[in-house]
């Protein structure tokens, strides 16, 4: 039995300091599951206090240590992915058999891929008769969301663990369940008392603390720009280490010649996977203006065949949204692009034919959209396509870096050369040529507004590193 009205914290299950909870609601059924605890400042401090004790003895454990950690959380996550799931499906909405092999496997892929790492990284270096020492940077904040919470807790805390730092976790409050197991993972797998900590609770109150703490000497956050901005704001004082993976409004840019057909219908099946909450969703396709009517057709062929329902339905493609207030916002922005003179050619305002409950999305695509237009300009983090048009590559390019994000961008081509070409010009931190899809030890983050700092692989595990040089190190 998951334990909700606890947290994690140095090595047990422990109440919170002050007793509050609030209902996590299954997006599905619009109703209230079960109650999860609410942490405050006065938690935050307790766990900071534990990863502070931990870092002394954690940090000088070996690789092998770390290694064979690793590898038993491995082994125990494999057996709980079901369970895993579910929780996922349950809180946020995935289709059932998504969230088992997907969002779930999204967990277990960054775990695994973190030990491979672990067992050949050159943590030292020469450099002439000095040596470059790469060390755990320290206690480490983590505040994660709700759209892939096993990806994200995953690929933070996997690293961490690996480079030998301590860490405080707030998960999201709308998926609670998903950490919880994974702390008794961790716990099973005998990670030192004080390594790992979890507190749920809110952003302004748990968020806002961590932030500041000053004994935490790096914050790793994913969400929104607005929430990371604040982030910084809170962390500047301490001059904590900041790595951040926040908004998207990512291009993909289908050039003259490409296969319009498979770059189409699989840009549209992209952009509706996880009822278009990622934040490296392909929410702008930019098309030769000429094709314009074509596109829109193959587009919306794809999205009558797109079954938004029950997460737990045979035949369910998407599930709902998170939560009410990602529904009002997402059916705002719908509204808008119908007011700005945008082309509705599927879905549009209001529920799915055939649903009365739940907080679903029709699976929505604009054709006609220009740049200047709210819904090319504004993330929306919902099943809601925009198609633009270009006069010539020179002009889809430039459509494609007009935007204050920069997280990824996608490009097909009618040869892998032309789409080389165009991927190098597009201002993103992840650009996928010709439907491949990400490297999972190839660095993820993004430029400009999509933040700073990489995760994944290699890159992700020096985001956890300090690099100290000792010069007369190798002198004779």
């Amino acid at each position: 039995m998951v334990n909700r009205l606890q947290f994690y914290i140095d090595g047990a299950w422990i109440d919170p300091v002050v007793k509050k909870s609030t209902p996590v609601v299954n997006p599905a059924t619009e109703e209230a599951m079960y109650e999860i605890a609410l942490g405050s400042k006065a938690d935050v401090d307790k766990a900071v206090a534990a990863a502070k004790r931990a870092f002394v003895t954690y940090s000088q454990t070996s690789r092998e240590e770390r290694v064979a950690l690793l590898e038993k959380i491995v082994a125990i996550y494999k057996g709980r992915m079901k369970e895993i799931g579910a929780a996922v499906s349950d809180e946020m909405g995935a289709p059932l058999p998504m969230a088992e092999r997907l969002q779930a496997g999204a967990g277990l892929g960054h775990i695994a891929s973190t030990l491979e790492i672990l067992k050949n990284y050159r943590f030292e270096e020469p450099v002439g008769t000095a040596v470059v020492v790469r060390e755990p940077v320290g206690v480490v904040g983590m505040i994660t969301p709700w759209n892939w919470p096993l990806n994200q807790i995953a690929c933070k805390v996997a690293p961490a663990l690996a480079a030998g730092c301590t860490m405080i976790l707030k998960p999201s409050e709308f998926t609670p369940t998903s950490a919880l197991i994974f702390a008794e993972i961790l716990h099973e797998a005998g990670v030192p008392k004080g390594v790992f900590n979890l507190i749920n609770g809110l952003g302004p109150e748990v968020g806002a603390a961590m932030s500041e703490h000053p004994d935490i000497d790096m914050i790793s956050f994913t969400g929104s720009t607005r929430a990371g901005i604040d982030v910084a704001k809170r962390a500047a004082p301490t001059v904590k280490r900041v790595s951040q993976e926040l908004g998207g409004k990512s291009p993909n840019v289908i050039l003259e010649g490409a296969d319009l057909t498979k770059a189409v219908a699989g840009g549209v099946m992209h952009m509706f996977n996880n009822s278009g909450q990622s934040c490296n969703a392909p929410s702008r396709m930019i098309v030769p203006l000429s094709k314009m009517k074509e596109v829109a057709a193959i587009a919306k062929g794809v999205a009558e065949k797109t079954k938004a329902g029950d997460p737990r339905a045979e035949g369910t493609t998407i599930g709902p949204v998170v939560n009410r207030v990602q529904w009002d916002k997402i059916q705002a922005l719908i509204n808008k692009g119908i007011q700005e003179g945008a082309t509705l050619v599927a879905g549009g305002p209001g529920l799915p034919d055939g649903v009365n409950k739940g907080f679903y999305v029709r699976p929505t695509i604009f054709a006609d959209v220009t740049s200047e237009m709210t819904i090319a300009r504004e993330e929306i983090f919902g099943p809601v396509l925009t198609i633009l048009g270009a006069k010539d590559e020179e002009d889809a390019v430039r459509i494609a870096n007009d935007t204050p994000y920069g997280l990824a961008g996608y490009v097909s081509g009618d040869t892998v050369e032309s789409a080389r070409r165009v991927g190098r010009r597009i201002r993103a931190g992840n650009v996928n040529l010709q439907g491949v899809p990400n490297e999972r030890t190839a660095p993820f983050g993004g430029y400009k507004q999509s933040g700073n700092g990489r995760e994944w692989g290699k890159f992700g595990l020096e985001e956890y590193l300090e690099v100290k040089a000792v010069a007369g190190f190798n002198a004779a």
